[in-house]
Order: structure tokens, then sequence, then C-alpha cells
């Protein structure tokens, strides 16, 4: 009697670039996908095909093949072909949350309108597990989530099958695919293979699964062919077989037959970073920095400046860009994909990865540039003034601080006062005169070029009040009476303001907290080390020892009655190459500047960086004193909220002896902020697209990598990453574009309190952020903003001079987005809670009324009134419909 049933399911994992570029991947889909409807419409034994849960090859298919949109419809409602919920398998801790949502919400979309969306969380390939997928999953409606990567063996507890819990209490039933997503690739009946290969495995995952007899077998790989033969090898097994009951199979039928059957009590919590049994690649996060930092600008752009100001512009009466969004997040998702956002390809795709998120930033640029010269002519005709500055606020929460903002002056004077005339405080940063070159006049003697006047461009500091959700109107009187504040150079070396004071002592930065009473000496220093690695993975030279920076080389002070910045040059004598650090020989000198400021009111440190690297083969980073002595956990922010991570992982001390497929080391992602705190002090650092940190409980250092600087895709055995290289193993691929040579910008800034508060640092993110955005109405430059040059329709005749679309009430919520519904004209606001306790929001908006909470797919519906209450660690989101005649 057979007391196993194997669940065999055929599929093909797609990866939409790698060592090949997106056009190979294309043109192979094309045949593949030509060949798997002939083979299941030929085959009614073929019960079913799982096309890698990406949606993305939907469209990509069926631009080349618009013909063949019914075929493929009929197999994927059918069941019989796979597809959904994702759009492309995005790295989950590479990306921003809601580039996981919107990538589920399209993936989703795509996949029901062609007959069906898989109900499984499928990530059988990306590089560890963000914490908040299966509620993002439930938030889809989806039951199901099937894995490889991140799990202990010693968490599945002799079980396969699991509950895979978020820490807002959300849940999933979960498979952890032990062995991969390949195991039955080659499947065959042949005595030899089922001997040696099969029956092994299969034994092996039976001894992991003591709640059931339900085996689960993937049998598939990277861009493989449809395995014509095996509803015929599936016959033939089951005639030699007297243990296992073979089925040719799907993961929907397998996850609900063996729940139906089974009883699953584990349940796994928080992020899966586990490299026991399949590698994380955990430095992956730090390859390629250029890609990360586009990528990071690219969904700031998007999420916290377009589509909320688009928001407001569609209340307002204007076109909401929906259709070039599509495009911009689409482009987006196949950067995402685990192997585009981790950098770890050929030359060729990397290039294209950053020219496609150089797209997105200029279409998002340019959207932002024609909605907000289309509502400043409106708000110009309005209070009948020409010389404006609108800025747009982009939070539901007013704001009163500093914001800066780039102003054109014929003038090297000039003042900004409100509408009623009163001058505001400002600090001019930088000014420089500009040439206007020359203008075509046609006369009737033919062409004759004009010299155009010159003006100033001045990046400035203003001190302003905002109100939330919308944009206040100021205006820039020029004339000679006016003295704004320059940036004028100081003697002493030292800069402060009400939080903080640094300055250099004997060669040395010291750090004092103003209000904490205390001084972190030699505060900040960079560490450079030997990377003998690969595109993949760090890995330490042999013998090779860090070099840390010592004495600064200069420092240079300036302040204005704003804000107070110091600059000041490291440098770091270095070997070349690997040749040259395994030589002991050290020819280059990579130099540092970095430049420090401190704005009035901030309680944190802005901290830019700017390097040549000359270098090839190593890894720089930051060391942040963090002031506390031996910590055991960091924190780092994920999704909706912190979490925390241990400093020593108890895993490092046998994971050779264990055979893990690589060390557990605790270098950690982070989304925003990372940071370590204990009973007197908080200290943290919030990075623009930096994405890895590590917390050395030696010297309570905060270390930021800031990047690496590898020439080889793959490489065999690491020190790390013992064995074959990863990627391509059997061709040694060079990527000299990854040494990241050239010129590079880092920013973040660093925080410290004398207490810990979620709410806090989020807010601490926030103000680093910005979340604003500036337009001046003015004919004098047509190149900053690119489209100004050119004539446009403006559909709103007239708007007020200040707005604001909505209000929440409650400080310690934060926003995640606002922007239009995916299927209607409602809007859809996200917050989130990440503190303790429940926290109840009020929103008060004169444009819009709130209809009900939804969920993360927009399709559930729950009638609320204007007050919500959000979970601990939890999120809401709710749909918003325009009031009408409210202006």
């Amino acid at each position: 009697m057979k007391t196993k049933k194997v669940y065999v399911v055929p599929h093909s994992h797609w990866d939409r670039e790698w060592y090949f570029t997106i056009e190979d991947s294309n043109l192979l889909l094309v045949e593949n996908m030509d060949r798997l409807l002939d083979v299941m419409e030929k085959d009614p034994d073929y019960t079913g095909y799982v096309f890698d849960a990406q949606s993305s090859i939907l469209d990509e298919y069926l631009k080349i093949r618009p013909e063949e949109k019914q075929r493929l419809s009929a197999l994927i409602k059918a069941k019989r072909i796979f597809v959904g919920p994702w759009y492309t398998q995005a790295d989950s801790l590479l990306v921003n949350r809601e580039s996981l949502i919107r990538n589920l919400l399209y993936g989703t979309r795509i996949a029901e309108k062609m007959g069906h969306s898989m109900n499984i969380g499928y990530l059988p390939d990306i590089f560890g597990q963000n914490t908040y997928l299966p509620s993002i999953f439930k938030g889809f409606d989806i039951d199901y989530s099937v894995l490889q990567r991140g799990i202990y063996t010693d968490q599945l507890k002799e079980d396969l099958n699991f509950i895979w819990q978020s820490p807002d209490g959300q849940s999933v039933k979960a498979n952890n695919i032990y062995f991969g997503y390949g195991p039955g690739k080659f499947l065959s009946s042949d005595d030899d293979y089922m001997d040696e290969r099969l029956l092994p495995i299969l034994e092996k995952i039976s001894t992991m699964n003591k709640s059931t007899d339900h085996l689960l077998l993937p049998a598939g790989g990277d861009q493989v062919l449809v395995r014509e033969h095996f509803p015929e090898t599936v016959k033939q097994l089951n005639q030699k077989d007297s243990t296992h009951e073979y089925l040719l199979s799907d993961y929907e039928t397998f996850m609900e037959e063996t729940f139906a059957e089974g009883h699953f009590e584990n349940v796994i919590e928080g992020e899966l970073l586990a490299p026991q049994k399949s590698r994380i690649h955990n430095t992956i996060r730090s390859q390629r920095y250029d890609i990360k930092k586009l990528n990071a600008i690219a969904e700031e752009k998007i999420i916290y400046h377009l589509e909320p100001l688009a928001s407001i512009a569609c209340t307002l009466g204007f076109h909401y860009p929906d259709k070039w969004l599509d495009e911009m997040w689409k482009m987006l998702f196949d950067v995402h994909a685990h192997d585009s956002i981790g950098g770890c390809n050929s030359d060729d795709t990397n290039k294209e990865i950053v020219n496609r998120l150089k797209k997105v930033i200029r279409l998002a640029d340019g959207c932002m540039n024609l909605l907000k010269k289309q509502m400043t002519e409106a708000i110009s005709n309005s209070v009948k003034k020409d010389t404006l500055l609108v800025l747009f606020h982009l939070l539901p929460v007013g704001f009163k601080g500093l914001k800066k903002a780039v102003l054109f002056t014929k003038e090297k004077e000039f003042s900004v006062t409100n509408l009623d005339g009163k001058e505001i405080n400002l600090d001019i940063m930088k000014q420089e005169y500009m040439s206007g070159g020359k203008t075509i006049v046609v006369t009737a003697d033919g062409e004759k070029e004009v010299d155009a006047p010159g003006y100033y461009r001045s990046e400035v500091l203003l001190e302003v009040t905002l109100p939330s959700m919308g944009y206040e109107t100021y205006e820039i009187v020029q004339t000679s009476e006016s003295n704004p504040t320059k940036l004028k150079e100081l003697e002493k070396k030292e800069i402060a303001n009400e939080h903080f004071r640094i300055y250099e002592e004997q060669g040395v930065l010291q750090l004092n907290l103003t209000k904490m009473n205390n001084t972190i000496s030699d505060f900040l220093r960079f560490e450079n080390t030997g990377d003998a690695g690969d595109s993949y993975d760090y890995s330490p030279l042999p013998g090779d020892e860090p070099v840390f920076t010592s004495k600064l080389l200069s420092v240079k002070t300036e302040a204005g009655s704003q804000t107070e910045r110091m600059e000041v040059t490291h440098s770091l004598n270095l070997p070349h190459d690997l040749e040259e650090r395994k030589e002991n020989k050290a020819s280059k000198d990579l130099i540092i500047k970095t430049l420090f400021e401190l704005r009035k009111g901030e309680s944190f440190v802005r901290v830019q960086h700017d390097i040549n690297n000359e270098i090839k083969d190593h890894r720089l980073r930051v060391m942040i004193q963090t002031s506390i002595n031996h910590p055991d956990n960091s924190f780092g922010d994920q999704g909706f909220s912190m979490i925390q991570r241990p400093t020593v992982n108890p895993y490092m001390t046998e994971w050779k002896e264990q055979g893990f497929a690589e060390a557990p080391m605790p270098i950690y992602p982070l989304e925003n902020i990372a940071g370590a705190a204990n009973e007197n002090v908080t200290a943290a650092v919030a990075t623009k697209g930096i994405k890895e940190y590590q917390l050395l409980r030696e010297t309570g250092e905060l270390a930021l990598t800031l990047f690496r600087s590898v020439g080889l895709l793959g490489r065999d055995n690491l020190a790390w990453r013992p064995g074959r290289a990863s990627g391509i193993n059997n061709k040694v691929v060079t990527t000299p574009d990854a040494q990241m040579l050239g010129e590079m910008t880092f920013e973040y800034a660093i925080y410290f309190s004398p207490t810990y508060s979620e709410q806090d640092l989020y807010s601490f993110v926030n103000q680093f952020n910005e979340h604003t955005a500036t337009y001046q109405k003015q004919v004098l430059n047509s190149f900053e903003e690119r489209l100004d040059r050119f004539e446009i329709p403006f559909p709103v005749d007239m708007l007020p001079s200040s707005f604001q679309l909505l209000e929440a009430n409650n400080s310690e919520v934060f926003f995640s987005s606002l922007k239009k519904a995916h299927d209607d004209h409602s809007l859809i606001l996200r917050l989130f809670n990440p503190g303790l306790k429940d926290q109840r929001v009020e929103l008060t908006s004169k444009a819009l009324q709130l209809m009900e909470q939804t969920a993360l797919n927009e399709k559930s519906q729950a009638l609320t009134n204007q007050s919500v209450i959000i979970e601990p660690k939890g999120y809401v989101t709710l749909r918003l419909k325009g009031k009408e005649n409210y202006l």
C-alpha cells in the first residue's frame, strides 16, 4: 500500500535578466511559451504548469504574440498554467515596502484579467524574506506561501509546513522547499535516477514532514522548457514505486490538500535570513551602490513626491498621470527582480538597469514639472502676481521649520515674503551667476543673435510653515535693499545648533550631545578592507588587516542664520588592487570629503560623503560611534516597524562544521534606518540608498557599508561562502563596471536621543527625507525644470494661494502612501503604526470624505467614520472620495 503522496509541480523559474539581458530573456520566453501552449492543449494529462508566479511574462509574451491571448487566457482560467501574484520576483529586502505592495497589485490584477492569479506567495529564489510578507500576502487574499531561502533547519521543528507570521499578527500557511525549486528538474523513471537521486531526496523530505504524508517535489529550473514527458514519467513512477503515489500537480493543490489533511502548529516569525541550507548573499546589499542609490531616488520620487502631488492635483481638477505611473512602476518592477536590484549581473545587464532607473527618474521629474507648473499658473492667476514660489508639503501633518529651494533672480539681492508682504528668514547656501546665452530673433533681414541678460541661481534654506498634504505660496521680491544671510567662513573649527556641537580636536572629530551632556570622541572614522569576493558576496582576503582613517587632513567651517556646516577631508593610503594588497603595497590615496550640516531646530546631523574611487577590489565602511558599550542587539526598520537583531549570531561558532551554505554574519539590510539603544541613549542613522549595516559589539560602532568594489560575477570558495561560485559557475564572467570606479556621493543623517521611541525614529526619517516639492514661476531658466521651456495647456484657471487636502491628527501614526485607486477615481491613503499600542487617527478634510477601509488589494470594503484604529506594528488602507464644490 502506498503511504506517501508526491506532488510533482512542473515549473520554470524565469529570471528577467542576469548574466544575460532582458532581451535574451524575452526571446526565450516567446519560444518557451509557444511550446507550453501547444503541449498543454495536446495533452490533457498535463494538469498544471507554474510559470514562476510572475505576470510580467504575460505582458512580454503578448507584446509579441497578441493573437495568442485567448489560448493563454483559457489555460490560465482552467488553472493549468499558473501566473501571478507577483509582477516580478522582487528582492523583498532591497526595495520600499510600497514597491512590494504595488508589485503584487499589478501582478494580481494582470493575472486575474487573464483568468486567475495563483493563491501562493511564491518565493523560490529571492535572497531573504521580508518580515511583513505574510501580512502583505494576506492583504491580497493570498492564503499560502512557498519559499526556499532564509530558514534555519531547527526553526522548522521537523515540519516543512508551518505558519509564517508578521509583526502585526497576520499569517499565512507556508511550505519550505528544502531542496530548492529544482529537485525534480530531471525527473525520470530510470532505475539509476530513482535509486541514486529521487528516492533519497524523497526519504529526506519525508523525515522532515512529521505531520503529513504529503511531499512536495518542485520539478523545474531556470528558463527551462516544458518537460513534455512528465505525464508519462509520473505514470511509470507509479508503476515502479510501491511506497509513493506520484501526482502531476501544482502548488495551490498541494497547499490546499496538505493543510486540509494535516495539522501544523509551528509558527515562524520575523525576517528570514538564515544561510544554512541556501545561500542568502547577505552582503549583496552593498553591491553596485549606484543601482541601490538610483533605485532609492526613483522610489522616493514616485511614492513620496509624484503620487501625493498628483493626488492633490487631481482633487483640484488636474489629470492624474496614471498611465505614466503604470509605465514607471513596471520599469521599476523589472529593476526589483532579485538579480537586478542585487547587481549580480553582467555589465551589459547592469548598464540597462541603470538606464531604466534614470528613465524612471526623468519621467517622474517630468510629470512633477507639468503638475507644478500648471498648479502654480492657476495660483498666479488667482493672486495676480507672477514672481511666485510654491512649496508643496506631501505629508498628512503640517510642517514648521527649514526647507530647501532653488531660486532664479535677475539681481543678486532678493527676499522671499508671504503674500501679505512679511519677509521670511532665509540663508543663501550657494549662489552663482549664470550667463543668459543667446536668443534668436527673426527680422526682415533674417535671423539675428541677441545676448540674453544673465541671472543668479541661488540655493536657499527657508524658514516656513506649511499645511498638511497641500501647498503654500510665497513671493520673491528683487530689491537692492534686501540682505539675505549668506554663509560665511568661520575661523573656529566647530559648528553647533541646539542639539549638537561638532568640533576638531588634535585632528580628531568630536561630537558633543548638548542636551545629554555627553561628548563622543572620534565619533566618525572610515574602515577599508580588501574584497576577494564577487558580485554576490563580500569576502575578506586572508591575512588582510583593516585600514582606518586617523587624523583629518583639513577642516573648513561656514555658517548662516539657519545652518552651520563643516567640511572635513580624510585620506586612506591603500593598495590599488588585490595583487598589491597581497604584496602589502599601497600606491593609491583614497580621499573622502565629508560635509556635516546642523540646521536650526533639527535633532540630527546631516552627513554627505564625496569620493572619487580609483581603487579596485575593496570595501569601504563608515564607522559611527554609538557610545553604547558591548551592545547585544541592533534595530532596523523593515516594512511597517522596527525589528531587533543580535550583534553576535549564535550559529557562527559551528557554521562550517554544520555545513552551512554561507557564514551567518550579523550584517543586516535596512530600509531607511538602523541603530542601537540602551537605557541611556538611542543612536541611529537614516540613509538614502545605503542598504547594509553591522553593529560591532566590541567597539559599539555602527558600520555602514558605503560600497564594495569587485570585478567578477562569480568566484569559487570564498572565505564566508565555501564551494562553487554563485550564479554561472562554469565560466568566468568579468564585471569591470562593478569595481565602482569614479565619483560617488553618500547621504545619511545621525540621530541621538536619551530615550528609545519608534515614533521619534520614524519622525526623524520623515524630517530627513523632507517630503517637499518646490516650484518657482520664472522665465530666467528653462533647464532646471526641463519642461518649462515648452508650451503646455493649463486645464484649471484659478487656485487658492494655500491649500490643505487632508490632515491626520495623531503624530504617532505615519504616512506610507497616497495615490489614485487602481480601478477607479477614488484616492487610496495608507497609514501605519510602528509602536506597541493601538493608535486612533482621525482624518479631517474639506476636499475629501472617508469612504471605507479596504485591503492592500483595494477590493474589500469596511465602512468606517472619520477615525480608525491602527493596531500595534500594523497599518490601514483607506479609500477616500472627493467632495463636490468644496473650493
